[in-house]
């Protein structure tokens, strides 16, 4: 769900600014100590540009711009980070921050899926019945009112959204905050799998509903 006052909308970041890179620094830097011997380590922060600046444009791996960070090194850096659970982490605190500071807006929250290709394979790959039957996966999220993402799961392109909506729900990377909030949903949730998954998450649900 969208937020009505366009004044809330921020500027893409496609370079890490300095007070957010402060927060991001000091996680890398306790989970990876720098070493007093052998080969210097890369610039994290050139990373973390590498990585934004690569899902931001959607360019493949080894097209980045020179004056990034090597692409394989990116790539192997945001493998890791993934594999350890350093990206939910620093996910998870910089919800935090903005949570303090008023920026989480959870009274209006919002969860869908998408699709996309797996040319690669994966554990979590199935037939896409949209891309005749070549392998894809799902991609569910649930969102705060003015964008935000809170959780993510993937799955295989031929599991239905409703079917995984239970652990995208638990998949937000904080505790939910005591007060009331509402789940905006499509009308392909609207079944007893996920009225079951919203009731489970305390939500009272709004979604557009099939016409019997």
């Amino acid at each position: 769900m969208q937020s009505q006052n366009p004044s809330n909308a921020l500027p893409t970041i496609w370079e890490i600014p300095e007070a957010l890179w402060g927060i991001i620094a000091e996680i890398l830097c306790n989970a990876y100590p720098s070493k007093r011997r052998g080969r210097p380590r890369c610039c994290f922060r050139l990373i973390i540009d590498t990585i934004i600046y690569r899902f931001r444009s959607g360019v493949q791996w080894n097209h980045l711009p020179k004056e990034l960070a090597d692409d394989s090194t990116a790539h192997r850096w945001f493998q890791r980070w993934c594999n350890d659970g350093t990206f939910e982490r620093i996910w998870s605190i910089l919800i935090q921050k903005c949570q303090g500071l008023g920026g989480v807006d959870w009274q209006w929250q919002s969860a869908d899926g998408r699709m996309g290709k797996a040319r690669f394979g994966g554990e979590k790959v199935g037939r896409n019945p949209t891309d005749r039957g070549k392998p894809g996966t799902k991609m569910s999220v649930v969102t705060e009112a003015d964008g935000g993402p809170l959780g993510i799961t993937i799955a295989g392109a031929n599991v239905y959204d409703t079917k995984f909506l239970a652990e995208t729900l638990n998949a937000i990377v904080v505790d939910r905050p005591q007060s009331t909030q509402h789940l905006c949903l499509d009308k392909g949730y609207d079944n007893p799998t996920g009225r079951a998954a919203v009731k489970d998450a305390s939500y009272p649900s709004y979604w557009r509903r099939k016409v019997r």
